[in-house]
């Protein structure tokens, strides 16, 4: 007995030390903060989130990765376990007055599992609130009974609902529930996605800051690339050399898969093979960035594979690069948008500059091959959650990456950094340190 007890609180002090050193993970008022906005507004509804579970296949292959929308109320990085958030309640007839109230459920031990996946913050370590930055921490068997205590008789739970053809962390576990009777009859689930996009498309401080560290890590290993690429070498060695480099620099892995296009590739949006031979003459597309503590950054530069860019090459590649410097100089906080066809519209400056500049070889404009959107919003995804039809301002971080793809040619050439709007409301280029000019990229690439 005295032999088990020792294991068990031995697992419990090195949960405690793995959850400290996993991530660089923001003070816990960061987290309560989110919740609170986010039940501030539901409308008196209740939010009931799952992480996903432990397991093999995929899991084992490449990791755990916590759930962005848990992680992002929580900062819990455990799999497995539960969050409920449920408003304040005035008192009404003989029903009393409950005070607003979060728990965060935490599966009991299994030590077999844990032999093999690590140990984990059990529910009952008495400095388990203290750790996760709720008010109350229990175990996962008591949310049914959570729930009914909880939930009024007419209750509106807000919830990850997929929508065609989704899946949700949280499908598998409200079946369940159900079952087992944890719902009044008069129940409405609400997808609570929607309300989180409109928290998540502005960052604060601590979001800015870890954003921050993964472009920075991100932007060192392009420029490892710069130094490294030369005629001969695979494709697959470039996007090797980048993932130790921003590795190195506290990046857990890549923010999505890396991109690494030469030739006719470069014009090949989502090329991610990597498994071609970078020839003498090429254009060599890299879009290739690090995720920094659950947090990601997007960059891509553009690379003649020799060092010197041709005529055409530089031609075309100036043409993105005055799109880009075209967008900046026409961002204005709080009027700014995204997406095109709008009043504001960065798109619309970025494809008029590169429509107005150039020609093919049939004497045709350019914008035809301007195939895609001017930028995204970044956060806890590359392509993170956010509404744009909001405007630009103080904490949005995006991308903006225009570019120009003429298979015919087998040139293609996009630039795309990460920005993001500070207090003031000026836009700050998170990658501002890396070349951008023709001439910078090839005294770069001389080791310049």
């Amino acid at each position: 007995m005295r032999k088990a007890l020792v294991v068990a609180v031995l697992f419990e002090v090195l949960s405690v030390v793995q959850l400290a050193a996993a991530l660089d993970r923001q003070p816990n008022a960061d987290y309560r903060a989110r919740r609170q906005a986010l039940s501030d507004k539901t409308s008196g509804g209740a939010v009931l989130l799952f992480a996903p579970p432990e397991g093999e296949g995929l899991n084992a292959i490449y990791g755990y990765r916590p759930d962005e929308t848990f992680f992002y109320l929580s900062g819990w990085t455990e799999p497995g376990a539960a969050l409920l958030i449920t408003p304040a309640v005035e008192a009404k007839g003989k029903d009393p007055a409950r005070p607003y109230t979060e728990t965060l459920f935490l599966p009991a031990h299994n030590y077999v599992q844990e032999k093999w996946t690590g140990p984990k913050l059990g529910p009952e370590n008495p400095e388990a609130a203290a750790i996760t930055g709720f008010d109350h921490v229990a175990v996962l068997d008591n949310l049914r009974e959570e729930l009914v205590r909880l939930l009024p008789a007419k209750a509106t739970v807000y919830t990850d609902v997929p929508g065609p053809k989704q899946t949700s962390n949280s499908e598998i576990s409200l079946q369940w529930l159900q079952r087992a009777n944890a719902f009044p009859l008069a129940l409405s689930f609400q997808d609570v996605r929607p309300l989180l996009a409109s928290l998540r498309n502005y960052k604060d401080a601590g979001e800015i800051e870890r954003l921050k560290k993964a472009a920075s890590a991100s932007a060192a290993a392009h420029l490892a690339a710069m130094h490294a690429m030369k005629p001969g070498m695979p494709e697959l060695e470039i996007a090797a050399l980048m993932q130790y480099e921003w590795g190195k620099r506290g990046c857990q892995r890549p923010a999505y898969a890396p991109i690494v296009g030469s030739g006719f590739h470069s014009t090949v949006l989502h090329y991610s093979e990597n498994s071609e031979t970078i020839q003498a003459g090429d254009l060599v597309v890299i879009d290739a960035a690090g995720e920094y503590s659950m947090y990601a950054s997007d960059i891509t530069r553009t690379l003649p594979a020799n060092g010197k860019f041709t005529p055409r090459q530089r031609e075309i590649y100036d043409i993105v690069l005055g799109a880009q410097r075209a967008a900046i100089a026409a961002f204005q906080s709080g009027k700014s948008h995204l997406k095109g066809g709008v009043p504001d519209s960065l798109h619309d400056v970025a494809y008029a500059y590169i429509n107005s500049h150039g020609k093919d070889l049939h004497g045709e404009s350019l914008g035809k091959y301007f195939i895609h959107s001017l930028g995204h919003f970044v956060g806890l995804n590359v392509h993170d959650a956010g509404d744009y039809n909001l405007t630009l301002g103080p904490g949005s971080v995006f991308t903006l990456e225009p570019g120009i793809y003429i298979p015919e040619e087998k040139l293609g050439a996009r630039i795309e950094d990460t920005f993001y709007v500070d207090a003031a409301g000026k836009l700050i280029n998170m990658s501002e340190s890396l070349p951008h000019t023709a001439d910078d990229v090839e005294r770069a690439m001389a080791g310049k």
